[in-house]
């Protein structure tokens, strides 16, 4: 008999897997474009993607749950006289801004951006493109995050 002993062998750790890999590619020039070209359709699913995608990420960190885009512009809207989407991209430009933050990107993004850029901002027309253009970058970074870190 051999005095070998066998070595355990190292099992390397499986790495954090995200749920789906995130849309890291949104920008304004493509809610221009292709919103012209598809009619509006593709800011539909720009809003639907940022929703369902924030949901995922933020949802164990807060606790919250982002209404899905469709509900809100098709049903809501038209019941509560235009006023339930204000509630919407205020609350979800809030929670877009925390999250960001707790991952690390310093931003200024929250209700006021909303509130600032896309309201008040409309009145100098690029408003509401400054807007978009911040909420694009801002999930642009959360979803790199989650990409990387599987949370």
């Amino acid at each position: 008999m051999s005095n070998y002993q066998q070595q355990p062998q190292y099992q390397p750790q499986p790495a954090v897997v995200p749920h789906k890999v995130m849309n890291q590619e949104r920008a304004l020039w493509k809610v221009i474009v292709f919103g012209i070209l598809t009619c509006g359709i593709y800011s539909i699913v720009f809003w639907t993607g940022i929703g369902e995608d924030l949901n995922l990420a933020a949802s164990r960190r807060d606790g919250k749950k982002t209404m899905h885009f469709c509900l809100v512009a098709f049903l809501l809207s038209g019941i509560t006289c235009g006023i339930y989407p204000l509630i919407w991209y205020h609350q979800i430009s809030q929670r877009i801004g925390d999250e960001a933050r707790a991952r690390g990107m310093n931003t200024d993004l929250g209700a006021s951006t909303f509130w600032l850029w896309n309201v008040l901002g409309s009145m100098i027309v690029v408003g509401p493109f400054i807007y978009t253009h911040k909420i694009a970058e801002a999930m642009n970074f959360v979803a790199a995050s989650y990409n990387v870190n599987g949370y």
